[in-house]
């Protein structure tokens, strides 16, 4: 395709849009590591909530839903349609704790609530750890989809589209800081939705497909359930449900560490949270996050996939449609760049900004949060601990560059969307229980984190290398037999594999008695470094009761109850109106409705919770002071 002087205007346009902010505030970054990081602690909630959603709509995103809808149908999406249990307990558990803990990153946290060499360690392992191995794996992905994008839309090869994104990103994320990139990813938030809807419109309106009612008419009714069907009072198919919707909802949610919906939350969740102005801008920011990602943006995504299998049936058809692109690139996750193809100009335009758009605020903000690691965590921590602040920005900036080079690079390791994200679920399986604990739990202590990333990263390993080893074994005997027919084992041509969800299930039941055990050996934080970190963060819950009768520390002015009543109450609002919705698109017009009525029930009881809770908490921190 060819994108016409209109086109181009459109996208030249979005560019400085998305330009201006970085210049706007560069002078106001470089002043601190605050400001360059932490926009200094006075960032809004809707500003803050809206980077974040801008955040997790990349270019590769609506690749990944492509290929679960066209691989799974829509009941695919459960494997991140879970994570929006983690989300919502970081807004009504976890926000105002990280607000009221001041740190500067989330890292910082192992060195107020541990002591000794082991918080050290622990802390200086993660910012290499998560700031530059998975961190530039992530961008990496990320990188991968801008790659499919520009080959099938352009025919642009692979290292051309990286040395691009590399000089663009590099360009925008030295300069603005994370001011500049909380504005940008406001602007570039907008422009993604504009464009996943004229690319949903023009999907849906292909001859193939015939419209919304020719998609319903056409498509395979399974393919649209959101849930796995039932018969006779059990599953159709077991293997699946057990996939898409059992373990995600049983285990994955609270188990896996994933950056945007992290147990207890953590990465670039925390690094907003820190921003914000209050605890209360903490809260409402986490939870207009949670409302957009999952309630507002999926099905436009979700539509355009459905388009996709009419259009192009199998993957040879998408192969076949653009002979000249890498065929080792095009995987199912390429269909959504293959629907924008039947874009017309002028609107094209408006789309490839869109994307440019959605992968700049995903990048910029990977960026500024790894360099705030590797700089804060580790440089300042460990190497350079008495430089100016001026100092610290400029390297900062040599930092960034780095990471986004160094992720260009590793383009070339990775497939596909979904294979990034199966990876990204296994090394971090295991470790979730303890990021949700460690608030509520005095004896939980740096070993405990240490004895669990160790575990959990052998043990993936191990499943990896088994994987290896059993690509040569057929079935045989009667019991493997049983495992691939109930869905723990997968059969292929090429032999025997574990499936993510059984390595996950493994990993867990591994990583977690090891940390468990560890924390009971080990001596526990000592006392006074307990005490100052419950009075800076004051976490309710009897896991600190021993701590406030021995030292008679004042009580929390938060309640379990109440965030426990709030947590349900708001995943059932936000479930209710994505499948509210979707029933709508699919014709189910009484359960959309019924559905909507329970969001709008279950929202109007939240903001009653509260507000109650809110007035509560204020009184009992009167009182105890």
């Amino acid at each position: 395709m060819h994108l016409t002087g209109l086109d181009w205007a459109v996208v030249l346009g979005c560019v400085i849009i998305i330009f201006a902010p970085a210049l706007f505030f560069a002078r106001r970054a470089g002043k601190s590591m605050s400001e360059f990081f932490t926009s200094g602690q006075s960032a809004p909630w809707w500003l803050i909530g809206t980077s974040m959603v801008a955040t997790t709509f990349s270019t590769d995103t609506p690749g990944l839903v492509a290929q679960l809808v066209r691989e799974q149908g829509v009941a695919g999406n459960w494997c991140w349609w879970a994570f929006l249990l983690t989300g919502l307990a970081t807004v009504f558990f976890y926000a105002r704790l990280w607000r009221r803990s001041g740190v500067l990153t989330d890292l910082e946290f192992y060195e107020i609530r541990y002591s000794g060499k082991a918080a050290a360690t622990v802390r200086g392992f993660r910012s290499i750890y998560l700031g530059l191995v998975y961190n530039c794996f992530i961008m990496a992905t990320v990188t991968l989809a801008a790659v499919k994008i520009a080959a099938v839309l352009f025919g642009i090869e692979k290292h051309h589209t990286i040395m691009v994104s590399i000089v663009l990103c590099i360009a925008i994320s030295t300069v603005s800081g994370l001011w500049g990139v909380l504005v940008s990813d406001l602007i570039q938030f907008g422009i993604a939705i504009a464009g996943s809807f004229v690319a949903m419109y023009f999907a849906l309106n292909h001859a193939s497909v015939g419209g919304l009612q020719g998609l319903m008419e056409k498509i395979d009714p399974s393919t649209l359930a959101i849930l796995p069907e039932f018969k006779e009072g059990s599953f159709v198919n077991w293997p699946f449900a057990l996939t898409v919707l059992i373990i995600p909802l049983t285990i994955q949610w609270w188990a896996v560490w994933y950056p945007g919906s992290e147990p207890g939350g953590g990465s670039y969740i925390a690094q907003r949270i820190l921003a914000a102005k209050n605890e209360k801008h903490a809260m409402g920011a986490t939870l207009w996050f949670n409302i957009a990602h999952y309630a507002l943006r999926p099905w436009p995504w979700i539509l355009v996939a459905l388009s996709s299998i009419l259009v192009f049936p199998q993957l040879t058809d998408i192969h076949a449609a653009f002979p000249k692109v890498d065929p080792e690139i095009l995987k199912n996750d390429a269909a959504y760049s293959a629907m924008l193809t039947f874009i017309p100009s002028g609107l094209l335009g408006l789309v490839v900004a869109s994307l440019l758009a959605a992968f700049v605020s995903t990048i910029s903000t990977h960026l500024n949060w790894g360099a705030s690691y590797l700089v804060s965590d580790f440089y300042k921590r460990f190497l350079q601990p008495n430089a100016s602040e001026h100092h610290y920005v400029m390297v900062s900036r040599f930092v960034t560059a780095g990471l986004m080079c160094v992720a260009g690079g590793l383009v070339y390791c990775i497939d596909s969307a979904r294979d990034g994200f199966n990876l990204l679920m296994s090394i971090g399986a295991g470790t979730g229980l303890i990021y949700l604990l460690r608030w509520f739990w005095w004896r939980i202590n740096a070993w405990s984190e240490i004895s669990a990333m160790i575990a959990s990263f052998f043990v993936s390993i191990a499943i990896l290398i088994l994987n290896k080893q059993l690509e040569f074994t057929q079935p045989c005997a009667a019991w493997v037999k049983e495992l691939i027919e109930s869905g723990w084992l997968t059969s292929t041509e090429a032999g025997l594999n574990i499936p993510p969800h059984t390595g996950l299930i493994i990993t867990v039941a591994i990583t977690t008695p090891i940390w468990i055990i560890v924390t009971y050996l080990t001596r526990p934080v000592p006392r006074e470094t307990l005490v100052s970190f419950y009075k800076l963060t004051r976490p309710a819950g009897p896991g600190w009761s021993e701590l406030r009768n021995t030292e008679n520390l004042e009580s929390s002015p938060d309640s379990l109850a109440h965030s426990l009543l709030a947590w349900v109450l708001g995943c059932l609002a936000i479930y209710s109106v994505l499948f509210g919705v979707g029933s709508l698109i699919f014709n189910k017009t009484t359960q959309g409705f019924i559905m909507l009525v329970i969001s709008a029930a279950s929202a109007i009881a939240l903001l009653v919770i509260t507000t109650r809770s809110g007035r509560s908490e204020v009184m009992v921190s009167t009182k105890a002071r």
